[in-house]
């Protein structure tokens, strides 16, 4: 089967959203999501017959709450939705495949419970471009995850990470990293791919001399 290759124009610019403090969904990666708030089954539900599109957006804190929940993040990443099972509990097991970034330019009435945006995804349309060549050394890049990981007691499946290809371990890494919010936005919100790695090394290196108390639960860097 083809890849999913859309134009921007294919792409809808009304969606719902899931905001979600710690996830990190990017354009050519891939999220796995429990599904289980009432709002959010009705969410994928009606996905499901509209596209199979909705966004992932992280709440911003800095700003209060307004009146449909937590304020967010002015950019978000439009994802696909690719795999879909429902447990015997009625939870909802769902993959994400990340298309391209978006900005929100007005919050629209929610629907069943959940939100929902008008985005504009034009800025980002070299999201939808095949990813690029690695844009950081490989080696060093390793090296700073091996120091993060030792220094959080986290392991990793190295020979997963070190048999991915060169255009995608930034975006892997960026988006299984447990770092905390603010830090996975800066990661989001990087202006090309060069910067993301950059913006990863500098995180890997930092959060490696830091206190591991994060905002957002550590688990295994695995696959």
């Amino acid at each position: 089967m083809p890849a999913f290759t859309p134009r921007l124009a294919d792409l809808p610019t009304e969606f719902a959203v899931f905001p979600l403090a710690g996830a990190l969904l990017l354009p050519h990666t891939r999220l796995p999501l429990n599904i289980f708030e009432p709002r959010y089954l009705a969410m994928v539900e009606d996905t499901l017959g509209r596209g199979r599109f909705f966004g992932m957006i992280q709440p911003d804190p800095s700003h209060m709450d307004g009146p449909s929940g937590p304020a967010l993040f002015a950019v978000g990443c439009l994802g696909r939705l690719i795999a879909f099972s429902e447990t015997d509990d009625g939870r909802y097991l769902i993959t994400l495949a990340g298309v391209t970034r978006f900005r929100v330019l007005a919050e629209l009435p929610p629907e069943r419970g959940y939100r929902r945006v008008r985005a504009d995804l034009a800025p980002f349309a070299a999201d939808l471009a095949a990813p690029s060549a690695l844009s950081v050394a490989r080696e060093p890049l390793l090296e700073a995850l091996r120091a993060y990981l030792a220094a959080r007691g986290l392991g990793a499946d190295w020979k997963a990470l070190e048999s991915l290809p060169d255009e995608h371990l930034i975006g892997t890494l960026s988006t299984l990293c447990p770092f905390a919010p603010t830090e996975k936005q800066a990661l989001l919100e990087a202006s090309d791919e060069r910067s993301r790695g950059e913006t990863l090394l500098t995180l890997l290196k930092l959060n490696a001399y830091t206190s591991p108390g994060r905002e957002t639960e550590e688990t295994p860097l695995a696959s």
